[in-house]
């Protein structure tokens, strides 16, 4: 890697984990605030999604104007949107115009991401590509573990968090500036809406077990962060144990992003993913069996995010080496599309999984799902065919 593509990688990082750093402020802080407004639960969880609403509506738009203007303009874009709008929180105290604000941050966000994703993926050789990948997830992770700590500046000022996360947003944005332009392998089909639906299609046809880690992480994460911790304050653990375990998880996915992605370049992809799929369902099994125990979860929860916590960056790399280089933008948002999805299900499946089943069901319900993917994976046979005809879409 030459100098040029060095700087633009931790250029490209560096906005992944200011990009981290807002999501991983945002959710807690406008939780807090409309908290101790006196909203509802429900009301405060449906506001959350809507990021996740604005990352499903945008995904089928964005192949088109990414292929038209480059990468730098659609990042640029995605940049401004996100920093505009955290900007604007202090502006007006209102639950819908600031469920319209996430959603924008929701759409600028995925912009940084697809372009970013994209950018890294396509220009990577393939004995680097876990690693840088995997350094992606790494800094976006570092990221959203940070963010949460800029919800104390909310004593000093109710507006301060958001005007700081809107600062260094710009910061981040002003690096790209510094970046030349590239453009995305050309497709011969067209890059009209209905183009990238028909290279969704192929996308799915050819690497849809590829989809599957990314939607298993937004679901894991989503109901690990929203759920858990109903889960635990009515199974008699105090909110200080559970400050303690839930960023277990985290701190085991930070540890561990970048050695599992070095370890796919050597060992492949898929044989990893099936692994952690696997040891992942043991952990959850065994926090269902410990759930009383605080040390016990403390350490299910670690080892689980050493296992499980970098399934989204290597779906990423395992998607790109299961496409051809023209394909990869319409697989990059699939996997945000499947991430969102997950992140939507997870905490509504978590939610009925507490109300309705006894005991451990939390844990179950999540293992259950980590063992099906871990099958899909194991049963999934990309074949000689299949990469011919990816070659030639």
């Amino acid at each position: 890697m030459d100098k040029n593509n060095k700087f633009r990688f931790w250029v490209l990082v560096s906005i992944v984990a200011i990009s981290g750093l807002s999501q991983g402020m945002l959710l807690p802080l406008v939780a807090i605030i409309f908290e101790q407004d006196g909203l509802s639960s429900s009301m405060n969880g449906f506001h959350a999604t809507g990021l996740y609403i604005g990352i499903l509506l945008a995904s089928p738009l964005m192949e088109g104007p990414l292929r038209k203007f480059g990468y730098k303009p659609v990042i640029l874009a995605g940049g401004i949107l996100v920093a505009g709008a955290l900007a604007s929180f202090p502006l007006w105290k209102s639950f819908w115009f600031w469920f319209v604000l996430r959603f924008l941050i929701g759409i600028g966000d995925h912009m940084l991401h697809f372009g970013t994703q994209t950018w890294i993926t396509s220009s990577s050789p393939k004995e680097r590509l876990g690693r840088n990948i995997s350094l992606y997830g790494l800094f976006f992770g570092l990221g959203f573990t940070a963010g949460p700590l800029m919800t104390r500046f909310v004593e000093v000022h109710e507006s301060l968090p958001f005007m700081i996360s809107s600062a260094i947003s710009l910061i981040s944005w002003l690096l790209v500036w510094t970046l030349k332009n590239e453009y995305p392998e050309n497709d011969l089909e067209t890059s009209s809406f209905l183009g990238t639906f028909t290279r969704f299609g192929k996308v799915f046809k050819y690497a849809w077990v590829a989809f599957l880690p990314p939607f298993g992480y937004g679901f894991l994460e989503a109901s690990l962060n929203g759920n858990f911790p109903v889960y635990a304050l009515r199974s008699g653990i105090e909110v200080s144990a559970v400050s303690l375990i839930l960023p277990a998880f985290a701190a085991g996915s930070i540890v561990f992003q970048l050695p599992l992605g070095i370890l796919s370049d050597r060992l492949g992809r898929k044989n990893v993913l099936i692994t952690v799929m696997l040891l992942g369902f043991v952990c959850f099994t065994a926090a269902g069996m410990v759930q009383n125990s605080i040390p016990g979860l403390f350490i299910c929860f670690f080892l689980a995010g050493m296992l499980v916590g970098s399934t989204f960056s290597l779906g990423i790399s395992y998607m790109a080496d299961l496409l051809p280089k023209q394909l990869l933008p319409a697989g990059n948002l699939m996997c945000g599309i499947f991430f969102s999805f997950g992140s939507i299900t997870g905490p509504f499946i978590g939610g009925m999984s507490i109300q309705h089943l006894k005991g451990p069901g939390f844990f179950y319900v999540i293992s259950t799902m980590l063992l099906v993917i871990f099958f899909s994976l194991l049963a999934f046979k990309p074949s000689e065919s299949t990469a011919n005809k990816t070659r030639s879409a």
